[in-house]
């Protein structure tokens, strides 16, 4: 039985897969499942551990059931999780990649999840270290330490634990996760305030990043990661990237630029410079990969 349902209506174009990518950390995320029936998540909400589920109908609505403590304002989030409050009309891009890329993916709105901490554990995880490895530490710390998700979830689903779990969690299964004493050191911090992360979605982005940016071990990196999904931040920068720096410039001048090239390519796209990222990447537009493979360590900054 359904614990709370909704049916969303966008008034503009939606494509709920895509919206909702940002959200997912691997194929193999046991937060965030696309099956053939639409897109499942769990959360743990301030009410209780949810499960979503999402359909896209024929007419373009989005019914949306959850099951769970926390299905009702699960729902009730639904609309700021699939872009209601994203507002693209002040985008004006001039280059022609990303006139393109805006047009192609119309149906990109930027996420608003409304869950400080349960976006930053993955996003401290994936600091200094590869794709694969941070996906591997999310994966298996979330199966292990994960609240059984609520209702007819795909069988492997998991919740995000409360802060007390991830403060608890002996070192020996930080180990186990392959996760270093620095990551464990930022996350024990975080859990420590999360209360205090959550308050910052009603004083909004820029007071995000500073608390953020208060904790021990989360720097500039992380709290744009952070801020672009949990307040639905369209101007973040994730400065410090390993990757991206070089993909905004060799799409925007033909050549790679460090992180100040990468702001003075974005400063005319002011508002909206964290959307010129990800329509870029979605371009899959990039300088050659003549590099060496990257080495497990010194992937991206904190």
């Amino acid at each position: 039985m359904v614990d709370a349902a909704t049916v969303y209506r966008p008034p503009h174009a939606l494509d709920v897969r895509l919206t909702l990518s940002a959200l997912r950390r691997g194929a193999g995320d046991p937060t965030h499942v696309v099956d053939a029936t639409g897109v499942w998540r769990t959360a743990l909400t301030p009410d209780g551990p949810a499960t979503l589920h999402l359909s896209r109908q024929a007419s373009g609505a989005v019914v949306a059931a959850a099951w769970g403590p926390g299905a009702r304002w699960l729902v009730g989030a639904v609309p700021d999780l699939l872009g209601a409050r994203d507002d693209p009309r002040g985008f004006r891009p001039a280059h022609r990649l990303l006139k393109e890329a805006a047009k192609r993916h119309a149906g990109l709105r930027l996420t608003r999840t409304g869950l400080v901490f349960e976006m930053l554990v993955p996003a401290v995880l994936e600091q200094k270290v590869t794709g694969v490895e941070a996906r591997r530490s999310w994966r298996e710390l979330i199966v292990r330490h994960g609240l059984p998700a609520p209702g007819p979830a795909p069988q492997r689903m998991r919740v995000f634990p409360p802060p007390d779990v991830w403060r608890r969690l002996p070192s020996w299964e930080w180990h186990r996760s392959g996760v270093d004493g620095a990551r464990v050191q930022a996350i024990a911090g975080a859990a420590a305030v999360a209360g205090r992360l959550e308050r910052t979605l009603e004083s909004g982005a820029q007071e995000g990043q500073r608390v953020l940016r208060s904790i021990a071990g989360v720097g500039a990196w992380t709290a744009a990661e952070v801020i672009q999904r949990s307040h639905g931040d369209a101007d973040a920068v994730s400065v410090g990237d390993y990757h991206i720096p070089a993909l905004v410039g060799w799409a925007l001048s033909g050549r790679a630029v460090d992180d100040d090239g990468m702001l003075r390519l974005l400063a005319p796209y002011r508002g909206h410079r964290h959307r010129c990222v990800r329509l870029l990447e979605l371009s899959e537009v990039g300088p050659p990969r003549r590099g060496p493979r990257l080495a497990p360590r010194d992937y991206r900054a904190c």
